[in-house]
């Protein structure tokens, strides 16, 4: 790294260090070592040839010292931008990245990777490590959830664009959670609503989950609370409907128990409507 001086001609001497490194001499890189304001160790190694600076990342990698294997794939990247092995770094520094903890940088280098190599053989990788960040930054569903839908998207490609990949197996329990967090996000809301007793905007969030998100895990319950809701509306076909779709694909399920000690405290059971869109949910659920 270079620092500027006070001196004017000591800046000029410095500058002129830089300018002619690559061709210097064995004495003209002397003369600069005299500076003190030159760190010649790291100015060397940003010259070194491309595969010797992968091969050294690599070998920082393997040995833990990540940061360091970071600044030698920015540094082919930087110095022979259009070689193989700067492709090469450009993956794996999203993955250096990744590792980090620095997620949104891991994103920017996967994507600028799939821009250039859109068809290389590291490209379902870059994909995979893209999806990786994304999915890392997923909060909890009390929290916005543009994470878990990116992570969706980004993890969907994997499975789209490079079917024999082998992230696509990590890539369908990526997006399997991710979709628990926004289906648990719509709960959220809609239990919100239901506490304040606006009911219909709670079952249009129990609908969403039922329809939109019917292989989650929140499925259950959002049929017990469409009970509880259009229930309380006084709609009692489509609450004896509600029940009675949750107890054919969760028989032993609580709240299935629930629903239907509701609708008996009427002198009601659940009973099934064809014509109801709960019905027709109801048979794409995973127990249907």
């Amino acid at each position: 790294m270079i620092l500027a001086g006070s001196a004017r001609v000591g800046k000029a001497a410095r500058i002129v260090c830089v300018t002619l490194v690559g061709v210097a001499s064995a004495s003209l890189l002397t003369a600069c070592q005299s500076d003190p304001d030159i760190d010649i160790t790291k100015l060397s190694a940003e010259t070194d040839p491309p595969d010797v600076l992968y091969n050294q990342g690599l070998a920082n990698l393997n040995a833990g010292k990540v940061t360091e294997a970071s600044r030698k794939f920015e540094a082919i990247d930087r110095q022979h931008p259009f070689s193989e092995y700067a492709r090469k770094a450009l993956v794996m520094n999203a993955f250096v990245n990744y590792r980090q903890g620095r997620n949104d940088e891991a994103i920017a280098a996967g994507s600028r990777y799939l821009a250039l190599y859109p068809q290389s053989e590291d490209a379902a990788y870059a994909q995979y490590i893209v999806g990786l960040a994304y999915s890392k930054q997923i909060p909890s569903v009390t929290q916005d959830q543009r994470a878990s839908q990116k992570t969706i998207e980004a993890m969907q490609a994997v499975i789209d664009k490079y079917p024999d990949s082998e992230y696509v197996e990590d890539a369908q329990i990526k997006i399997r959670f991710a979709r628990d967090q926004l289906a648990g996000k719509e709960m959220q809301i809609g239990r919100y609503y239901l506490e304040r007793k606006e009911y219909l905007a709670a079952v249009t969030r129990f609908r969403t989950v039922v329809e939109q998100f019917s292989n989650t895990n929140q499925v259950e319950e959002a049929l017990a609370r469409l009970v509880e809701s259009y229930y309380a509306m006084g709609i009692v076909a489509e609450a004896q409907t509600a029940a009675a779709v949750l107890g054919h694909n969760y028989p032993d399920s609580q709240w299935y128990s629930d629903s239907y000690k509701l609708l008996q405290s009427k002198g009601l059971e659940p009973r099934e409507n064809n014509g109801s869109w709960i019905s027709r949910a109801g048979k794409k659920l995973i127990g249907a």
